[in-house]
């Protein structure tokens, strides 16, 4: 079964390739890729690894963490699904002259 890891404080020189060629000793990478701003194209100095096994995955996170990637020190974990809910709004009040205190116990 895949698994997505999470690859943070990435140099901005790091890219597609060369985060794959960082993490493709330790298994079948499916899927490398750094996250890019959609306006100017430059890195946000992160991406995700997805690995086609568990195991590689694993071996990755262990032997990447806390090391350094193109001259910085990068974080590897694994990667947490990102529920989306229901469309914006609400804020809880935030931004209508309310506080804390004038809602019940509820919230």
């Amino acid at each position: 079964m895949a698994k997505k890891l999470f690859v943070g404080s990435l140099s901005w020189n790091t890219d597609d390739r060369g985060l794959r060629e960082a993490f493709a000793p330790f298994g079948e990478v499916a899927e490398a890729v750094v996250i890019t701003d959609r306006d100017t194209g430059r890195s946000r100095g992160f991406g995700f690894v997805t690995f086609a096994d568990d195991e590689g995955a694993d071996k990755a996170v262990a032997a990447l963490n806390n090391t350094e990637l193109d001259g910085r020190t990068i974080r590897v974990d694994v990667a947490q699904d990102k529920r989306r809910e229901g469309g914006g709004g609400g804020g809880r009040g935030r931004g209508r002259g309310r506080d804390r205190d004038d809602f019940d116990d509820r919230w």
